[in-house]
């Protein structure tokens, strides 16, 4: 099943490989390069979930997570911090702050789809490659 996923992704490879992934799958990828544009997106598309970088220029995905989870259309939308924020601690600052899941990067090209699929609560279909 194909789904809408909004990534807030500011390095220009990170969101290629990611979107590339997710595309090869069937689904349909909006990109936003900072957290204030990425809040803007996601008010106007309200995706299926939501691919948050925690390190982003201007607003960190913390207060992306945050500022989100105000929106009510998106309360209980999937929110996974796709990071490289791997030290004690982070996952449980990024499930704090509104994030639903956390995979860390760098990603595996060979398990990340289902890895997002997992986290966001979607049952894989038996067609996707």
């Amino acid at each position: 099943m194909s789904r809408r996923i909004l990534l807030i992704e500011d390095n220009e490879q990170n969101r290629y490989l990611a979107a590339f992934l997710l595309q090869q799958h069937g689904h349909v990828v909006e990109s936003a390069v900072d957290g204030f544009r990425g809040v803007q997106m996601a008010r106007e598309l309200i995706p299926d979930a939501i691919l948050l970088d925690i390190q982003l220029p201007g607003m960190d995905g913390y207060a992306v997570a945050r500022a989100l989870r105000l929106i009510p259309e998106l309360r209980t939308t999937p929110i996974i911090a796709v990071t490289s924020y791997a030290m004690v601690g982070d996952r449980e600052k990024s499930l704090a702050a509104g994030c639903s899941g956390y995979v860390e990067k760098p990603i595996d090209p060979e398990t990340f789809v289902q890895e997002i699929t997992r986290l966001a609560g979607w049952t894989p279909s038996p067609e996707t490659p």
